[in-house]
């Protein structure tokens, strides 16, 4: 069957407009490589994600430092997080919703601009390898629910229970009490997403997450929603967000923060600009988190969130390590 490519036209295709001078004006100086005179620029691989899951990137990298693709790196790098019972945020062991049950949203993007999502998937541990199925096997972008989870079982995933023993007590806990009231950088929903960039200067995107703890039956957020949780155009760079899923896709995010460093904008000014309009759609809203990370051809990447306390991981030649990232409120 054929691949659904994602559409990428939108609003801000007057991106085109920006004269050469002005594209050139605004370079980012993250990541600085001089290659010799008339050589080709040298690639180097990368692999970013949101918050501190190091073992994700780290997995990533083992793919990406041989040579292996940016697609295989992403996928590999988010499943990790999936199988830990520890994330409470993430596949197996993620909060139920309100009623008990673990729903589990992902997407992944490749760079050809193909992309897959499920949502509302119950019953499998990796929603990032349906969802990639969903990508390659079908017509289709997204598949909910118990469709979503039919596909599965006929692509031959497990089925597995995904509650676990600390997440039942702590619903049950909170079912005394039944307040829906998420903490600022606790808020439940630590989603992850990352993105790669191979040797061969190709990029893919995955996010996947078990979505707010005790949300209402059916609820999903920004992390399966391609552009909003999760966008990646292999010509300018990737972007992921994480927080309060209901703000990013309003504000389409990630693709935002794309368009914005395809006008010229590196990927920490990208997310900066990304994060001021949000605040300025919430004038007076202080009660919420939202983080972008980005990473662009160059293999240049940039946070920044609303309160402080995000960071990401980046992986590269030079190292493995947490990027504290800077914020719009300072306290």
């Amino acid at each position: 069957m054929h691949r659904r490519k994602f559409l990428r036209n939108s609003s801000l295709g007057s991106a085109g407009l920006l004269g050469a001078t002005a594209l050139t004006a605004c370079k980012d100086t993250t990541v600085q490589n001089q290659p010799i005179a008339g050589s080709p620029p040298q690639i180097k691989p990368v692999a970013v994600c949101t918050w501190d899951f190091g073992n994700a990137t780290g997995k990533a990298w083992s793919v990406l430092e041989p040579g292996g693709s940016a697609l295989d790196a992403v996928e590999a790098g988010v499943m990790v997080e999936e199988a830990d019972p520890n994330n409470q945020t993430v596949g197996l062991g993620g909060r139920p919703d309100r009623d008990g049950h673990v729903t589990l949203d992902a997407c992944i993007m490749d760079p050809e601009g193909h992309c897959g999502s499920v949502m509302a998937l119950e019953g499998f541990v990796h929603p990032v390898s349906v969802a990639r199925k969903v990508m390659e096997e079908t017509p289709h972008v997204i598949l909910v629910g118990e469709g979503a989870a039919q596909f599965a079982l006929e692509q031959g995933f497990e089925q597995a229970n995904l509650l676990t023993e600390a997440s039942r007590l702590e619903w049950e806990e909170w079912k005394k009490e039944a307040e829906y009231k998420p903490i600022i950088n606790i808020e439940n929903h630590d989603t992850i997403g990352m993105i790669t960039l191979d040797a061969n200067g190709r990029m893919a995107g995955a996010c996947t997450t078990s979505g707010m703890a005790y949300k209402m039956r059916g609820r999903v957020g920004d992390s399966p929603v391609i552009g909003a949780g999760l966008y990646v155009d292999d010509e300018i760079g990737g972007a992921a967000a994480t927080g309060v899923g209901e703000e990013v896709v309003r504000m389409v995010g990630s693709f935002l923060i794309v368009e914005l460093m395809r006008q010229g904008l590196s990927p920490q000014q990208a997310c900066e600009e990304g994060v001021r309009r949000i605040m300025k759609r919430n004038q007076g809203r202080t009660d919420f988190q939202i983080g972008f990370v980005a990473l662009n051809k160059k293999g240049e990447s940039g946070a920044f969130c609303i309160h402080p306390g995000f960071s990401y991981r980046r992986y590269d030649s030079d190292g493995h390590r947490n990027v504290p990232s800077e914020s719009y409120l300072k306290s």
